[in-house]
């Protein structure tokens, strides 16, 4: 055994060195193009990220989370569609246990929420603690403006006035 452990030491010290996969993932800029996002809506439905998206709104917290689904139902079913935006929720660190329970409640929101469940979807996305990130698009999906949106304290269209400059 004090073989094997010998041998993979070097191995393990040099993962920690050199970090692999989503870890190394440099964080989204300006001018960046939006990666490739495979998820499914609180529906089942599958989520396709298309040219025609000009914002997407990406929580990766709960209590932004519940305070966005709170402004986007008073805004209308119809909302997020209107203004071209994608509503993504970061959901892979939820037990399965309370998906059992989130879900159901999910569903009854009006607005689409793209349910991201997997750890490597999302890593690029920069974060504010409390707030909801959001992306300006271009037509060409690559990140235009890059803020945050905090559902506490702004308005439902609050990620709507990045387009003043």
């Amino acid at each position: 055994m004090k073989i094997r452990f010998r041998r993979l030491l070097p191995l393990g010290l040099l993962l920690l060195y050199f970090p692999t996969g989503a870890a190394a993932a440099a964080p989204l800029a300006v001018g960046d193009a939006v990666p490739v996002i495979i998820a499914s809506d609180q529906h089942g439905e599958a989520f396709q990220f298309t040219n025609g998206i000009r914002f997407l709104l990406v929580v990766t917290e709960m209590t932004p989370a519940k305070l966005a689904n709170r402004r986007l139902t008073t805004a209308g079913a119809g909302f997020l569609e209107q203004h071209n935006a994608a509503y993504l929720m970061d959901i892979h660190t939820m037990p399965a246990i309370a998906r059992f329970f989130a879900l159901p409640k999910l569903r009854k929101y009006p607005h689409r929420i793209v349910l991201v469940q997997t750890a490597d979807a999302l890593p690029a996305f920069p974060v504010q603690p409390g707030c909801v990130t959001v992306l300006r698009l271009t037509s060409a999906a690559h990140v235009e403006k890059i803020s945050f949106w905090n559902p506490a304290s702004e308005p439902v269209d609050g990620f709507l006035k990045q387009d003043v400059p």
